[in-house]
């Protein structure tokens, strides 16, 4: 079920010339070990400014839009949160607004699902997302990720993270240092 979803998005996307990556769990999916996921997050390569383009895809598709005020609510939060009504999974459509999310999507790896192809977000913009985000469930992915591939650029992960460091005033790269040493 979730492979036909994100085919019919990619499609679509494709199609409308937007450029995208899948994200979260379903990448984790990708570069590390097998777990439950419950959604597609995709990361859109506009900003909300496009958001009645995005609309007109998740109609197409058959997707219900889950808040009121959509707009109101992607202005505040850079997403537009959906579900597939015959199999309730989720699907997240979250709109760029950096420059090194839009770095991120021209990084994307085109991965075959089928006959399809379709954009997921390279392992180490994958690891950088999950460092953000910093739940017990993201630090156990990046671990699965970096151990079953330990050929990963540590110094792109790390540059990227010094400068989120920089602008959001976290400690994204002592985070990831920890995390590689206690798999190590």
């Amino acid at each position: 079920m979730f492979q036909r979803l994100i085919k019919k998005v990619s499609h679509e996307l494709t199609t409308a010339s937007i450029p995208y990556m899948v994200i979260g769990g379903q990448a984790v999916l990708l570069y590390g070990e097998p777990r439950l996921t419950r959604d597609i997050d995709i990361t859109l390569g506009i900003g909300v400014q496009e958001l009645d383009k995005v609309k007109r895809i998740v109609s197409k598709i058959g997707l219900r839009i889950l808040v009121g005020n959509d707009k109101e609510f992607v202005e505040r939060t850079m997403v537009l949160p959906t579900t597939d009504e015959r199999s309730s999974i989720r699907i997240d459509f979250i709109f760029s607004h950096s420059f090194y999310e839009r770095q991120a999507i021209e990084r994307a790896r085109d991965i075959k699902l089928g006959s399809s192809l379709i954009k997921f977000a390279s392992l180490e913009d994958v690891v950088i997302h999950k460092v953000i985000a910093g739940r017990a469930r993201d630090i156990e992915d990046i671990k699965s990720v970096l151990l079953k591939n330990p050929n990963y650029d540590a110094q792109y992960i790390t540059q990227w993270l010094k400068e989120f460091d920089q602008s959001l005033s976290e400690s994204f790269t002592k985070s990831f240092k920890k995390i590689v040493r206690e798999i190590k």
